[in-house]
């Protein structure tokens, strides 16, 4: 794993990451920590952001509309998308439970090891739900 030099812009991304739970963009990430550091570049940003996920600080949720998202929680978890309004949720720890029988299950059936998988669920929110 990759050690990397203790950086105040870095520390900063990863503390404003940690600190929500909505799964930002580097763009959304961008315009919060430029409060702190006015001068920061977006490309400084991605840059970091790529660090982290490369030395497994946070994870890089690729959802298909484009864009990555960014999430500090690196607990075993899945996630949910609406379809709406775009916005991604993690899903209760019951959800996880109740799913890691299928990778064990899983491991019969592979070509290989398992040793890890991603989820994601599609659909509408409560919210989005409420509105109509």
């Amino acid at each position: 794993m990759k050690v990397l030099k203790y950086s105040r812009q870095r520390e900063s991304i990863k503390a404003s990451l940690m600190s929500r739970h909505d799964h930002p963009t580097a763009d959304a990430l961008y315009a919060s920590i430029r409060e702190e550091f006015p001068n920061i570049s977006l490309g400084t940003v991605y840059r970091n952001l790529n660090l982290l996920v490369e030395t497994g600080e946070i994870r890089r949720i690729s959802c298909g509309d484009g864009a990555d998202h960014f999430d500090a929680n690196m607990e075993e978890h899945y996630h949910f998308l609406c379809r709406e309004c775009r916005k991604i949720y993690d899903m209760e720890p019951e959800t996880a439970d109740a799913l890691k029988s299928l990778d064990t299950a899983a491991q019969g059936y592979a070509p290989g090891l398992i040793d890890s998988h991603s989820v994601m669920f599609y659909g509408r929110c409560k919210n989005c739900i409420e509105k109509k």
